[in-house]
């Protein structure tokens, strides 16, 4: 079975990057180092899901990029542990993007935040149960 192997993102602070998605999302690095042009990289893991990320610390954030232009919208995380997740984002502060936060799907649950570099991600929570959409065909 085909699956998306990794998300690869330029970040303005590695070590901020990769304290965010370990503490949020239970990402270690696994793989790092300086590439040729100089630049740090590292790559996390969280069982099978793999981040991608180099350090260009004089880039805009993600967020404030200009219209018009194509860029990565978000990415998806699913969690596992709900009740985790909303003490999290009360307890630091997390700020919710688009409204009040929890977005509420057929088969599942959102909330969009922002890493430490804008990128937009929306965690997602499905009660443990595989998405399965029925009666969907293209």
């Amino acid at each position: 079975m085909n699956k998306i192997d990794h998300v690869n993102i330029t970040v303005t602070d590695l070590d901020k990057s990769i304290a965010f998605y370990g503490k949020y999302f239970g990402f270690k690095p696994v793989e790092g180092g300086i590439k040729y042009n100089g630049r740090r990289w590292a790559i996390l893991a969280c069982d099978d899901s793999m981040i991608a990320m180099t350090e260009y610390q004089s880039y805009l954030p993600a967020d404030q990029d200009s219209h018009g232009r194509h860029r990565m919208y978000h990415f998806g995380i699913r969690i596992q542990d709900v009740q985790s997740w909303r003490k999290q984002v009360e307890e630091d502060k997390i700020k919710i993007l688009y409204g009040d936060g929890e977005v509420e799907y057929p088969h599942s649950r959102s909330w969009y935040v922002s890493d430490p570099s804008g990128h937009e991600i929306e965690v997602s929570w499905s009660d443990g149960k595989p998405l399965d959409f029925p009666g969907y065909s293209e």
